[in-house]
């Protein structure tokens, strides 16, 4: 039967969450030679790379599973310390979420941990289709994504809806859309704001009412739905953003709903492995109650 030698698996979850082999060997206090030596003997009790050496180093199909594995070993450690109240310290909590569940609802379901200190998160901030895979290579103990089907060995709990609209500053609109609203015509004219080049939302969105594909029209490019919003009431942009981020601004006028007749629902989902220990557990409960508590109904 196979040994693993946990020192190897925990080189390769330190180059992969810290996307470098210099910054695992600071972490891991060794040096980056030694960093790539535990790499290489994992490789060669494998019998085939567990690393992709691009930039960020990304791992192979074996590394996910290793990862994986580890993950739950440490998971399964942290528990055992608490039944044996042993002291540890502040455990780490890996959790992959979109930027607009990040800036409206997510951070104040974890405030009793936070507020206290009790645990340290390390945070993958992507586009609500991709989160996912962050679980799927082990990297992630919890995601929240659109993706409804749970992979296997985790569960899937529906959240709510985050509503999207259409929004501007009254200027904004004025400038670009005459009439009020956009045409096809304006929108090649008028600069948009997309969370990524594979913000398929934004586009499709746009594609399905207008018929303009992305490169039909000028787009910002901004990974953060704060400065969205801090572009939109500056005149910079239009962009559809969650209206639980921009009621307040739409209240007092500073943004407008472009489009209310088309508000945009997607549903949200969080998957967490069902190895789960105590403490991951009551954080997806949390997490599940605040957002069904804020989140739209689908």
């Amino acid at each position: 039967m196979m040994r693993v030698d946990y020192n190897l698996l925990k080189a390769l979850h330190a180059v992969v969450s810290l996307q470098s082999f210099e910054r695992a060997a600071k972490r891991l206090a060794v040096s980056q030679s030694a960093v790539s030596q535990r790499i290489r003997h994992l490789e060669e009790l494998m019998g085939e790379p567990v690393l992709v050496r691009s930039q960020p180093p990304m791992c192979t199909a074996i590394g996910q599973q290793l990862l994986s594995h580890y993950q739950q070993v440490q998971q399964l450690e942290q528990q055992l310390a608490q039944r044996l109240d042993i002291q540890q310290s502040c455990p780490s909590l890996a959790l992959a979420v979109n930027a607009d569940s990040l800036a409206t609802w997510f951070l104040p379901a974890l405030d009793p941990w936070l507020h206290n200190a009790q645990i340290q998160l390390q945070l993958y901030v992507e586009n609500e289709s991709q989160t996912w895979r962050r679980l799927i290579s082990g990297e992630a103990l919890g995601a929240v994504t659109n993706q409804s089907k749970a992979v296997n060995g985790a569960q899937s709990e529906p959240l709510g809806a985050l509503t999207y609209l259409c929004v501007s500053s009254p200027e904004f609109q004025a400038r670009y859309f005459a009439a009020g609203k956009p045409n096809k015509e304006q929108l090649k004219q008028a600069p948009a704001i997309a969370f990524d080049p594979h913000d398929d939302m934004h586009f499709n969105y746009i594609e399905s009412l207008f018929g303009l594909s992305a490169g039909d029209y000028p787009c910002h490019i901004v990974r953060s739905s704060e400065a969205f919003v801090a572009m939109a009431c500056s005149g910079y942009a239009y962009c559809l953003i969650a209206r639980q981020q921009v009621q307040s601004q739409l209240d007092n006028g500073t943004l407008v709903n472009l489009l209310p007749e088309f508000a945009l629902k997607v549903p949200l989902y969080w998957h967490y492995w069902q190895f789960s220990t105590h403490l991951m557990q009551s954080v997806s409960e949390s997490l599940i109650a605040n957002a069904r508590g804020c989140l739209d109904m689908e």
